[in-house]
């Protein structure tokens, strides 16, 4: 596994890439895994991947079972475990993965202020929080700084788009804060490998994507098909390019890969 990651890393550092995303949550799902693992993996034995992920690297924070919410101890310790595994003293950003409406938010953003105080964090940036929670998150910071967000990662692609379309592009633009979608790909279902219920099957991405094949969903993948088909270029490439078109607010998507080869795809010019 790990040799597989490092060539995956390797080749998108190769391409000039910058942005890599993880977790401490990542991927306590696996059997026998109990989280960190893709913090750890980034950073074990390829230069390359190590240079790369220390520099480049975008943890979020919060989500782990054993680890959850965001009071200050927590973040502290959550923050202090991450850095350990990725073996560096800061990072850029660090996310909420998740919002904790047991912490009001002036009390996150406090806790927020002193992680950048520390040096340990240079900047902020939320997922996951609902709209609503995470307007009252920039107004409060806005107004009491001195940390505001400088980037938000929303769920968004051509199968889900109301949630950032109605909610948080409003607040991307009013904010001038940057928007970096998780799910870009619709857990593999915009890629067009997966054309039925049954396709997903005993897959691995089952557990993510399943729920999304709906009918709909369905007939949005066939036109994404046909364009793909169209224009010389694979599905994957339609969607993305279709979440930088302008106007959609969008800095960059997170996509996803298992190997190398599937990079020229996700990478290619738009």
């Amino acid at each position: 596994m790990i040799g597989l990651a490092h060539a995956v890393l390797n080749a998108f550092v190769e391409a000039g890439s910058n942005f890599i995303d993880t977790a401490d949550l990542y991927s306590v799902w696996g059997e026998g895994h109990e989280g960190g693992e893709s913090e750890k993996i980034s950073v074990n034995g390829s230069p390359l991947a190590t240079t790369a992920t220390r520099s480049s690297s975008r943890p979020k924070l919060g989500g782990l079972p054993t680890r959850p919410g965001l009071s200050a101890d927590n973040v502290e310790a959550t923050l202090d475990e991450s850095l350990k595994r990725l073996q560096t003293d800061y990072v850029d950003p660090y996310y909420a993965h998740y919002d904790d409406e047991n912490v009001a938010i002036i009390g996150q953003l406090k806790h927020a202020n002193s992680l950048v105080e520390s040096g340990k964090v240079k900047h902020i940036a939320l997922s996951n929080f609902d709209p609503a929670r995470m307007l009252e998150w920039f107004e409060t910071a806005k107004a009491k700084g001195p940390t505001l967000p400088v980037a938000i990662q929303p769920h968004y692609n051509l199968i889900h788009r109301a949630d950032f379309e109605n909610a948080y592009k409003a607040i991307v633009d009013e904010f001038d804060v940057a928007a970096f979608p998780y799910f870009a790909l619709a857990s593999g279902l915009l890629t067009g490998k997966y054309r039925s219920k049954e396709d997903i099957q005993g897959k691995a991405r089952q557990g993510f994507a399943e729920d999304l094949i709906t009918d709909d969903a369905l007939k949005v993948v066939e036109a994404v098909v046909e364009i793909a088909e169209a224009r010389g270029v694979e599905p994957a490439t339609v969607q993305l390019a279709w979440l930088l078109a302008d106007g959609k607010a969008v800095t960059a998507p997170a996509a996803s890969a298992s190997t190398s080869d599937q990079l020229p795809t996700l990478m290619a010019d738009r």
